[in-house]
């Protein structure tokens, strides 16, 4: 059945969303998926516009959203900071006042978490958040898809995810675990753990879905891991600490040696991508048969979709 409270809503985190909710669009994705691989053709976008603004480069981001709304007959529009005069001559929130009144919905990509917000406050439309410095909600959906494409199930599943346990992937996988009941361990140096603030938040959800979140400096974590995630160690912005980051990270690395501690021969690993190979992962981990990283990058797409359809549309599964 669909939760008719979905229609107009805006993706910035997944704070706000139910795990209900949050399951329906997998169902959703599931179905999307399905019916591409079908070369169903539909045109639910029709006579609908999106405008997409990009304060930083995507390759995946992008893509989804531009490709999923217009071969559904919408019409994407691309604006950079070089194209339009978000905060410059212009304040955002007159921004997402004029966008609000000449497009159905807003895609932002970029820095603060406050202009999203703003943009979605402001707008009167539904906005989605392609990536912030603190979240990326739409990444989290499609990790959580894959997961349920390789098991057949999300719940109870052991997520570990290695490296910047402060960064917007991580945060973000912490909240939809919480919500969804997936064991999340994220396994960092000190210096880079998630702030306690968003853990304490978390841990309500998580007494109610069951699910087990912990965060530590112990590699030999990821013991009975179904699954392995990894981050690039210096994101957009971040350039200066580069040294820094590498160093702390170093001992991190996502190798052949960290995917048998696992224990699991069954163990996939998992990248958002763009990956620095010999960094962050390894060569032979991410080109290898435990590697799932090219499925999920598809469900970006996918799982875009459906937020789209269930946010703009009345879709049933």
């Amino acid at each position: 059945m669909y939760p008719a409270s979905l229609k107009g809503r805006s993706l910035l985190t997944w704070k706000d969303w139910t795990p209900e909710e949050i399951r329906f669009l997998l169902e959703l994705s599931h179905a999307v998926k399905k019916s591409a691989h079908n070369n169903d053709v539909h045109q639910r976008f029709r006579g609908k516009t999106l405008a997409m603004i990009f304060e930083k480069r995507s390759t995946r981001t992008r893509c989804a959203f531009e490709t999923s709304f217009s071969e559904e007959g919408g019409h994407p529009v691309f604006l950079s900071t070089h194209d339009i005069q978000l905060g410059a001559k212009e304040s955002i929130e007159d921004t997402a006042r004029v966008l609000g009144r000449m497009f159905s919905a807003i895609e932002f990509r970029g820095y603060k978490q406050s202009t999203v917000e703003i943009l979605a406050r402001e707008s009167g439309v539904p906005v989605y958040n392609g990536l912030t410095d603190l979240y990326h909600p739409t990444q989290v959906l499609a990790d959580v898809m894959t997961l349920e494409e390789v098991f057949r199930k999300h719940k109870g599943l052991k997520l570990c995810y290695v490296g910047d346990g402060r960064n917007n992937v991580a945060r973000s996988l912490i909240i939809i675990s919480s919500k969804l009941g997936i064991n999340c361990t994220i396994v960092s140096p000190k210096e880079l753990f998630t702030e306690q603030a968003l853990l304490d938040e978390c841990a309500v959800w998580a007494k109610e879905s069951g699910a087990e979140i912990t965060v530590t400096d112990d590699l030999d974590a990821v013991s009975g891991a179904n699954a392995v995630y990894t981050d690039v160690w210096v994101s957009m912005g971040e350039e200066a600490e580069s040294e820094m980051r590498r160093s702390l990270l170093l001992p991190y690395q996502v190798n052949e040696d960290l995917m048998k501690k696992t224990g699991n021969a069954a163990c996939i690993f998992l990248h958002c991508l763009p990956a620095i190979k010999g960094e962050e992962v390894t060569v032979p981990v991410v080109e290898g048969s435990q590697s799932r990283v090219w499925d999920q990058a598809e469900n970006r797409k996918h799982t875009i979709k459906a937020i789209m359809l269930a946010t703009l549309m009345n879709p049933s599964v």
